[in-house]
Parts: structure tokens; C-alpha cells; sequence
């Protein structure tokens, strides 16, 4: 049973001792070190935390974790939860912006889950019964553009103001990082302005299998199809995550058929496109090919440098323009790496009471990234397969179709979106001038094999290694 008598302070570090064991010592550095308690009156909750950054990382990353600690330390004994942003200044006055106390109220009654809660009542027909699940800042007024993410954005927009009357299904897809569940998320937040009475709903494809995993525990699938037959947006994140559950394909392919039939709209992400989705139903692999992909690239160093300054102005921090140019410059893989380290260098700056200068962020630098010796190019990819296969680039160029050089080239083409920030445009382009389905195909073709052949996997690992050593 829960001591509710202890001392509050207390039972925080008792939460901090569960939270400390259950991430990395980076994540706790960075996130929870300098989260104090506030106070703990009348099941009302108070984090002190230092930035609104660091409130809205831990709301994001952190919420299921801290939902369940505090149920296991405080018990029921807190029924909501708020963050008080404190009031900071380092010792020149000049990196971080005084920004008052301000309570900022993200959870009433029970705690929500990543916003991604399981609805309450499937069976709710109200539209204002309906909680749409989207994450509270991720709206296109705070998405920026660049080459990488402009036609999905475009596309988005265009469905926001008019869902379902222009693309549907929307199939945006690409890696980990680039902004995928920011752009439908926007979507969404878009879509209940412009059209308050629609029934929006983002959620995982994960929870949606778990939904319905409960759902047939439960006998209550019927509940749970109706529900979703009622939505008039669908957003589902990671659909990838489909992969191999043929209960659950099968399911929402129902349920997809009978959204797209009744002019509902329907958005999807995934960390590939639908052809790469491995164990995947062809009836609902052509569905998702029925209305619009679009392919979100890594984010360009211009855009990178685009983000860390709308980052650092929300943050009210100083950094030098050198300091964000050599992080736009090094950190590529991820938006979220991009936020890690601005995160990092602002509660360094503050504990440490020093200056965000080039000293520290070489300092934190290693934390973010992998140090390789050069950038691989496509070029450096067919150069390496030609040496591997003792063919000729022109050979790996050309029409021919013999099943060496074949097999060739679409090893060529899988490393080259593995390894190189190359759009599949631009590796069909470069490796003989083929077409985008051409580098689907071989990238599928490739993945199978992995799967089952030892053969092709050594190939493709011995490749990769002389790749990264060189």
C-alpha cells in the first residue's frame, strides 16, 4: 500500500530512482536531472522543469513511463499533472530568456498515454465525445518546409482543406526522424479547424492492434469495427507495424473499404513504402497505392539549419550562428537528434552556468552522432559492388539483364538508400538511369533474399563494411 503520508520530496525520488532504471543515463541527463518537485496538494502534481522544451520532450517521450511510476509510488493520490516553467538566467544574461512562472496544465484525470489512449467508449457517436488523440504541437504552423518534406506537406495541406475530395488514401512514407507523424498530425489539427463536426482519430498501427486484440478477447469486435467505421479521418502512424498480423489486416481492410466507400478520409505513414512492407495483404497493399505516396527524405542541412533556429527562438536561447551551423552540418539522421542536442546544450548551459559556445557542443557532439570518416555517395556504392563482383560500372549501367550483372545492380540500388540520403528518384537516376519502381523492386527483391539466403547477406555485409572502412 502507498504511505500517501510520506513526504512528497520523498516519494519524487522515489520516482526518479524507477524512471533512472528504466531509460539510458543520456535520456536521464538530459531529460528528468534538473525536474524537481513542486508541490503535491489535492491530487494536483507540480514538476518544476527548466524550459518549455524540456515540458514538452518529456509530454511527448516520457509520458507512459511517468503515468505508470507515478501510479506505482503515489497510488491514486494524483489525479492530474502540471509543469511549472522556471524562470532562468546564466551568468551573462544572455542564453536563456526569463519566461516566468507559468503552470502549464497538460493532464486532467487520469493520465493519457503518449496521446494515444485507447478511446473510452467505441461505441461514442458524438463528435465532442471523441478525444482525436493528436499531439497538441504538431501542427503545420510549427512543420517547416524544405525540398525533403515539400510535396508531402503540399498534399497535406490540399487534403486538410478538402478531406477526401482529393487524395484518399494519403500513403506518406520515410525514415525514422523526418517529420512523418508531425505532417499528420498537422493533417489532423487542420482538418477539426476547418471542419469542426468531422470525427478525427490518430493512432498507431501498434494500438490498433492492440485495440483489436482486446476487442476479440473481450468479444467485442463488432463494438470495435463500428467505431472505427465511424470516423470520418483516419490517421494511422507506422503502418509498417501491420507486418505478418493477418487478424488484424484483415480487419481493417474492412474497415478501410468501408471508410474509402462512404467518402471518408484516410491517412497512413510508414518508415517504408507499401511495396517494402514485408507479410503484407496484396488486397490492402493496392488499397494503399489507390490514392497518393509521397516520400519524405531526410531533412536537408538548409532545412536542419531552419529547424534548430525555430527551435532556439521558441527556447528563447542565444546560440551563435557558427554553433548552428556546425550542428546543421553534422547531425542529419534525425529532427529528434536535432532537439536531443538543443536540449542538451540548454541544460548545460544552465546547471553549468556557462555559455552555449563551439567548446560545448564538441563536447556533447559525440553523444549524437557516429563518427565516419567520409560521407558514401552512390558513386562510392557502385564503385564498391563493381570491385565485389569483378564487373564494370558501365556494365552496372547498362541494360544488360544477366542475372550477375542483375543481381548487381539491385544490391547497388538497396545500399544506396541504405546507406546514402539519396531519394529513390535519384539512385534509379544514377544507377542507369532507371525509373523509381525499378529501385522499389530491387530494394524488395534484395530484403527478401536477406531473409533467406546466406549467400546474398555476406554479400551485402562484406560491401557495407568496406563502405564504412573506407
Amino acid at each position: 500500500m502507498v504511505e500517501t503520508e510520506q513526504n512528497p520530496k520523498l516519494l519524487w525520488g522515489k520516482c526518479l530512482d524507477i524512471i533512472r532504471d528504466n531509460i539510458t543515463p543520456q535520456q536521464f541527463a538530459t531529460s528528468f536531472a534538473f525536474v524537481e518537485l513542486n508541490s503535491l496538494e489535492n491530487g494536483k502534481l507540480v514538476l518544476d522543469v527548466p524550459s518549455e522544451f524540456v515540458k514538452e520532450y518529456l509530454e511527448e517521450h516520457y509520458l507512459r513511463l511517468m503515468a505508470s511510476t507515478f501510479k506505482r509510488v503515489f497510488g491514486n493520490s494524483v489525479s492530474s499533472l502540471y509543469y511549472n516553467v522556471k524562470v532562468v538566467k546564466t551568468k551573462r544574461g544572455g542564453n536563456v530568456k526569463e519566461k516566468g512562472n507559468m503552470p502549464v496544465k497538460v493532464l486532467n484525470g487520469p493520465v493519457r498515454t503518449q496521446g494515444n489512449t485507447a478511446p473510452g467508449d467505441v461505441t461514442a457517436p458524438q463528435v465532442q465525445d471523441l478525444d482525436s488523440q493528436l499531439i497538441p504541437d504538431y501542427k503545420f504552423e510549427s512543420y517547416l518546409e524544405g525540398d525533403s518534406n515539400r510535396l508531402a506537406r503540399s498534399v497535406g495541406e490540399s487534403i486538410a482543406n478538402n478531406p477526401a475530395k482529393t487524395f484518399n488514401p494519403f500513403f506518406v512514407y520515410g525514415p525514422s526522424g523526418c517529420g512523418k507523424t508531425h505532417l499528420i498530425n498537422a493533417i489532423g489539427h487542420r482538418i477539426k479547424e476547418l471542419h469542426p463536426q468531422m470525427r478525427v482519430l490518430y493512432l498507431s498501427a501498434h494500438l490498433f492492434t492492440v485495440q483489436y486484440t482486446d476487442a476479440v478477447r473481450q468479444n467485442k469486435t463488432n463494438e470495435f469495427i463500428r467505431f472505427y467505421q465511424s470516423i470520418d479521418v483516419l490517421i494511422l502512424d507506422d503502418v509498417q507495424e501491420l507486418s505478418g498480423k493477418g487478424a488484424t489486416q484483415n480487419t481493417f481492410f474492412h474497415i478501410f473499404n468501408h471508410l474509402h466507400v462512404n467518402g471518408k478520409q484516410i491517412i497512413l505513414s510508414a518508415d517504408r513504402p507499401p511495396i517494402a512492407i514485408q507479410d503484407l495483404e496484396d488486397r490492402l497493399l493496392t488499397r494503399f497505392k489507390w490514392g497518393m505516396l509521397a516520400e519524405i527524405q531526410k531533412p536537408t542541412q538548409n532545412l536542419r539549419l531552419n529547424i534548430l533556429s525555430a527551435k532556439v527562438e521558441k527556447e528563447g536561447l542565444s546560440i551563435p550562428a557558427n554553433v548552428l551551423k556546425f550542428i546543421s552540418e553534422n547531425i542529419d539522421d534525425s529532427v529528434r537528434d536535432l532537439e536531443g542536442i538543443i536540449n542538451s546544450l540548454m541544460v548545460n548551459s544552465v546547471v553549468y552556468n556557462c555559455d552555449i559556445n563551439m567548446t560545448l557542443v564538441r563536447k556533447l557532439m559525440p553523444q549524437f552522432v557516429e563518427k565516419h570518416s567520409k560521407e558514401i555517395t552512390i558513386d562510392d556504392v557502385k564503385q564498391s559492388v563493381c570491385e565485389h563482383f569483378s564487373i564494370k560500372i558501365n556494365q552496372l549501367d547498362s541494360r544488360e539483364r544477366t542475372q550477375r550483372i542483375a543481381y548487381a545492380r539491385q544490391i547497388a540500388m538497396y545500399l544506396s538508400e541504405q546507406l546514402t540520403d539519396n531519394s529513390h528518384v535519384q539512385i534509379g537516376r544514377q544507377i542507369g538511369n532507371r525509373n523509381h519502381a525499378t529501385v522499389l523492386h530491387a530494394m524488395k527483391q534484395i530484403h527478401d533474399m536477406i531473409e533467406v539466403d546466406d549467400h546474398v547477406r555476406d554479400d551485402v555485409e562484406e560491401i557495407k563494411m568496406k563502405l564504412k572502412q573506407s
